[in-house]
């Protein structure tokens, strides 16, 4: 058997790469990875986001990713200034122009975690992982976290 560790990218379909880009930067600070004619990669430290231009179909109904990001609350008050109707607190999901389904999820309550170089790089100094995230990882014998 072979096991799965990780993802190294989720592909979305978009109408339009610039657009896309456009859209997702009023929310979210990103770096670009890189960028070709219909194709552009968001970076996420060690994973990214592909954005490959031309939607083959309908807008998703259950199928999601799961966004990680440092302020989900932070996230919710943009999303909600914009217009998307999302709730004012709980779990945070939207659907992008094209379709997507984007579950946000706060880095302080997943159980993973990164190594320190990509910490660094992505999460602000200070930023702790909940009590619940950081027992998922001791129960995985994955220390105390980061």
């Amino acid at each position: 058997m072979v096991r799965a560790i990780g993802i190294n990218h989720v592909a979305l379909e978009v109408g339009s790469v610039d657009e896309a880009l456009a859209w997702y930067a009023r929310f979210l600070d990103f770096e670009l990875r890189g960028k070709r004619s219909g194709m552009a990669w968001i970076d996420l430290g060690d994973q990214f986001i592909a954005l490959a231009e031309g939607r083959s179909q309908p807008p998703d109904e259950e199928r999601h990713f799961g966004l990680v990001v440092d302020d989900k609350e932070g996230m919710r008050r943009l999303l909600r200034e914009a217009g998307l109707a999302v709730p004012a607190r709980g779990g945070l999901e939207f659907r992008d122009p094209w379709g997507n389904q984007v579950q946000v999820v706060d880095y302080r309550d997943v159980q993973f975690t990164k190594v320190p170089e990509v910490l660094r790089a992505l999460v602000p100094e200070g930023l702790e992982k909940s009590d619940t995230a950081l027992e998922e990882l001791r129960a995985k014998g994955m220390g105390s976290g980061g």
